[in-house]
């Protein structure tokens, strides 16, 4: 049934825009039930649950971290995680860079971006990362792959702020990629979710991350 429906599901996608399925709380059975299409991207939020998971699960499964990361836990992960969308500050971006040297590995991570309203949402703001760049630190995380940018909009009924919001998403990203020394691996722009993908992929986004539209409501 899951598995139908991430079918339906990119077949609606332009070709360009990666699916995210968020399996937060989800249990294993479901994730399973949505492998036997060959879907492997899979995302969730909570350190804990995405550690059980991987020792479960296929290790042919590419798990992304998409909730706020702490630093204290980014060693849990670091082994095996596909991909960190949420890095939020230059002390996360050290601690992942360390804990990647640890594990003879680089990291791939997407450098979130505080676009909404709500003081609840973490971010960089761009200046911050103009001025990381400008000054080299950047160059420093050699375990580390910068592969984009992330952001969440605002939870609103305001069609008009969110598409608003993703437009700057949509702008930081370029802006970074004309100063980053890796413009060619600086290619994803990962925002969207199930209430408001549509917006963002019409701005820009070529990564969504859905989990309502297939699994259900979060249990």
């Amino acid at each position: 049934m899951i598995a139908e429906k991430i079918i339906d599901f990119k077949k609606s996608l332009p070709e360009e825009v990666q699916l995210i399925a968020v399996s937060k709380t989800k249990p294993i059975a479901l994730i399973e039930d949505a492998l036997t299409c060959g879907h492997l991207d899979f995302g969730e939020n909570k350190v804990q649950e995405l550690v059980e998971k991987h020792e479960k699960m296929s290790k042919e499964i590419r798990w992304h971290m998409i909730g706020h990361l702490q630093r204290n836990k980014v060693k849990y992960i670091a082994p095996f995680v596909h991909l960190i969308h949420g890095v939020d500050s230059e002390r996360l971006m050290n601690e992942i860079n360390k804990q990647g040297k640890k594990n003879n590995r680089q990291i791939s991570c997407l450098l979130q971006f505080h676009i909404a309203q709500e003081s609840t949402k973490f971010g960089f703001s761009i200046n911050e990362m103009k001025s990381i760049i400008s000054d080299g630190k950047h160059l420093d995380w050699e375990n580390i792959v910068i592969k984009g940018v992330m952001g969440m909009a605002s939870f609103t009924e305001d069609k008009f702020k969110v598409e608003q919001e993703f437009v700057q998403l949509k702008d930081y990203f370029d802006e970074i990629k004309s100063l980053i020394h890796n413009p060619d691996e600086f290619n994803t722009v990962s925002m969207g979710m199930s209430n408001d993908y549509e917006v963002a992929i019409k701005n820009g986004s070529n990564m969504i991350r859905i989990g309502s539209s297939l699994f259900g409501a979060r249990q």
